[in-house]
């Protein structure tokens, strides 16, 4: 299967996903072969419900959300390059690539895109801020049942206190990165499986 997914892409496509999310040829060669087999339809594209039947996005509360980042707006199928563009938000940052280019585009994996990847899970109407109900809605699907409606609100409400400078009761994309600055968020968004 691994030759097989090895000969449908083009070795200047290989190399172009190599450059863009920096993923090795090995990986970019399994990932493609993950894809073929999730590809249900067999047209080089995912859907969501292709994206439903991974176990460990179907068992994780924040599962539709995260499968709808793969999507861009209004599309209902991601092909191939579009699925590694965001697992690389996932990909460890590696040694050598923290002293990078500054003048050449920013990792897909960086510190900065992991942030706006994080904080686009919580803005749910994409308005670029995240208020009291997005804030609730993330969290009730994060804990479940097992927390109160008056505790949620509670911990919303103190969260968008701490984090809100502008007194606008919503978090901006700089608050949010002001509230982590000191969360490892390289090491909480990166996934081992990615390590070259």
């Amino acid at each position: 299967m691994g030759s097989r997914a090895s000969t449908l892409l083009r070795d200047e496509e290989l190399e172009e996903i190599k450059k863009e999310t920096g993923f090795s040829h090995s990986q970019i060669t399994r990932l493609y072969s993950r894809f073929t087999s999730l590809d249900k339809g067999e047209n080089g594209t995912l859907s969501r419900e292709d994206f439903q039947r991974i176990p460990e996005l179907a068992i994780n509360p924040l599962g539709d959300r995260i499968i709808n980042a793969f999507f861009p707006e209004g599309e209902d199928q991601v092909n191939f390059r579009g699925f590694m563009r965001t697992l690389a938000h996932f990909r460890p940052i590696e040694d050598n690539e923290k002293s990078k280019d500054v003048n050449g585009p920013e990792p897909l994996n960086s510190r900065s895109n992991k942030l706006h990847f994080a904080f686009r899970l919580y803005d749910l109407d994409k308005d670029d801020k995240i208020s009291r109900d997005e804030l609730l809605q993330v969290l009730r699907m994060m804990v479940g049942v097992n927390i109160s409606d008056e505790q949620l609100g509670s911990i919303a409400d103190r969260t968008i206190q701490e984090a809100d400078q502008d007194g606008d009761s919503a978090i901006s994309f700089t608050e949010f990165v002001k509230v982590l600055e000191k969360v490892d968020v390289e090491q909480k968004m990166s996934q081992s499986t990615f390590s070259a």
